[in-house]
Parts: C-alpha cells; structure tokens; sequence
C-alpha cells in the first residue's frame, strides 16, 4: 500500500465523522441525551485526531535538514500522545457527568436516541473501515483508528441505552451507557498515552530485549565486550541501535562488524544500526577497568 493512501482513507474518514456529528449535536440537545452528547463531543475528538494525523504524516515526511537530524518523524507520536490524553480526559467528563445523572436522571426521548444511535453506528463502521485500510502500523494511525473504534462502541451502548429507555422507562441507561463508553475511553487512551511515552522516553521496542541482544553479540567470534547498547524507536516501526564493541587485538575489525550487523537484522529486525568496534588493546584503559568511565546501561562481556 502506498505511504499516499493514508491520507486519502483518513480523509474520508474525516468527511464522514464531522457531516453526522453536526447532526448528532442538535438530535442530542432535542433529546436531551448525554449519551448522544457524549458521542458528539468524542467524535470532535475523533476529527481532531485524524486533523492531527494528517498534520503529522506530513510534517514526517519532511527530510532531515539542520538541527533536525531525524526530521520530524516523531511528529507522528506527538500526534499519538495527544490523541490520548483527549481520550483519557474526556473519560474523566462523562464519568462526572454520568454520575450527576445517575443521581438525578433527566427524561430522555428514548427512540430519537435510539435511531440516530443506529445511524452512529452505520457511520463509525465505515469510518473505522476507510482508516483500517491505512497504515495502522503507525502509532498515529493507530490512534485515530482507537478514536473511531471507541466511538462505534459508544453508540452501540447508546443504541442499547436508548432501547431500554424506550420500551423499559429506564432513564439512568442513558448514563451507564456513558459510563460504559468513558471506561472503553480510559484503556484507549491510556494505551496510546503508555506507547508514545516509551518512545519519548527512549525506551526499546516491547518485542526486543537488549539484554538478549547483548547477550548475543558477545557471543559472536572475537567480540570481547559490549557496552553502550542502545535501541530505541526514531518513530513508529523504525528500530535502531548503537553499541560501542571491543574485539580481540588482531581481529578484522570490518569483518567482525559484518558479522554482528547481519546478526542484529537477520535476528532482530534491527537494519538500522551504528557501530563503534575498537580492539581491547586500542583503548585508553585496561579492559579489565572497563573502556568507559561512565558506561550507558549495563556491560556485556564474553
């Protein structure tokens, strides 16, 4: 799928999300259902997080230029966190205000929530559909997509407040299901807020171990120490890392890098990586004081 398409299907996902969210807001104040109202404040969010997305997969495909050696890929996860935190403080609104209306439950039209419930849930489908065809590998698409997907859960749990409203008389489902929607809300985000944060904070990927990988590259022929060891993300599915490696005095220093960055890729997935090999007997203290006054993380020797 071309890096373009994630545009257009987030566009079109855009369309669709602000055309019935206009409508939402003013069945929701004929109805007076902060079910409804709840779904139309989160699909401003979900406009605004594909906004936001889109900013972002431009701004990430500027080139690297100046004090901006990596671009502004991470603009991406910029994208990502913000996206969370909406989530996690809107869940906090409609838990006040789905408590306060627990307590004392206003009359809700139950079948005019019920129906345009039924539309929300037609348009969130097709919406999460067009951004599912994007790249979700992306912690920023990702996050828009987590928008739209909580959103559709939220009006099926409106649909079934409305129902019950309806035929049972019951008013306080209009408020569970708010409740329901801003739990559904706070594992979103709290997910996205999580995953951005490990890669702001440096922080290797979940599915590599450092540890493991030194472990490994000490267990290469030659390889004496390793220490530096660095992995972290530049931005959603692109891993590095940099490690400063001493070898033995009379080793081929270009053959012995070879041979750990075929490892490193081959095993790991790591293709990006920088390597510093020096042999033991090159640097400035005995090996046996370490090379590094201050080493970055813990050392792994042979």
């Amino acid at each position: 799928m071309s890096a373009d398409s994630d545009p257009r299907w987030l566009s079109i996902a855009l369309a669709l999300i602000v055309t019935f969210m206009a409508a939402e807001v003013v069945v929701g104040v004929i109805a007076d259902s902060l079910a409804l109202i709840s779904d139309a404040a989160h699909m401003l969010t979900d406009a605004a997080s594909i906004v936001l997305a889109l900013i972002a997969i431009r701004l990430a495909k500027r080139p690297a230029r100046g004090q901006y050696t990596y671009g502004f890929k991470r603009a991406e996860i910029l994208s990502a966190q913000a996206n969370g935190i909406t989530l996690l403080l809107l869940a906090g609104w409609f838990v006040y205000e789905g408590v306060s209306r627990l307590i004392d439950p206003p009359d809700v039209e139950g079948p005019l929530v019920l129906a345009t419930a039924l539309v929300g849930i037609a348009v969130n489908i097709a919406a999460a559909w067009s951004i599912s065809r994007a790249n979700r590998t992306s912690l920023n698409v990702e996050g828009a997509f987590q928008h739209i997907l909580n959103d559709l859960y939220a009006f099926i749990g409106t649909a079934i407040a409305g129902t019950v409203v309806w035929l049972a008389g019951y008013p306080r489902a209009d408020a569970i299901a708010a409740l329901v929607v801003a739990a559904l809300m706070v594992k979103a985000g709290w997910s996205l807020v999580r995953e951005s944060g490990r890669i702001f904070l440096e922080a290797a990927p979940a599915h590599l171990n450092p540890d493991d990988i030194g472990a490994r590259v000490v267990g290469i022929e030659d390889v004496v120490e390793v220490h530096d060891l660095h992995v972290w993300l530049i931005t959603s599915g692109q891993p590095s890392l940099s490690a400063h490696i001493l070898v033995t005095d009379g080793a081929d220093c270009h053959a012995v890098r070879s041979t750990i960055e075929r490892a490193l890729d081959s095993e790991f997935g790591l293709a990006h990586t920088t390597l510093q090999v020096d042999h033991v007997g090159d640097v400035d203290r005995p090996y046996a004081e370490g090379h590094c006054v201050d080493a970055h993380g813990p050392v792994h020797r042979a």
